[in-house]
């Protein structure tokens, strides 16, 4: 049943290591190297939260199933 809304899903394509800034670059329409580069940016101004957050994610967006539709 799909009722059109986009879900945040971790990527199985653009993945580096867990797929998380893929998926959120699929989600929002960005590139996901851009994604990865503000995220690690991000990382280093707030002295590693990034990474926390990263885990967090990782553990908590669900991997997408790959089924379209």
């Amino acid at each position: 049943m799909d009722n059109g809304m986009k879900r945040l899903m971790r990527s199985r394509v653009n993945r580096m290591l867990c797929g998380v800034c893929g998926g959120i670059g699929e989600y929002l329409n960005l590139d996901p190297t851009l994604v990865r580069l503000i995220w690690a940016l991000c990382s280093l101004a707030s002295v590693g939260m990034g990474v926390i957050l990263y885990i967090v994610a990782a553990v908590v967006i669900p991997e997408d199933d790959g089924i379209v539709g």
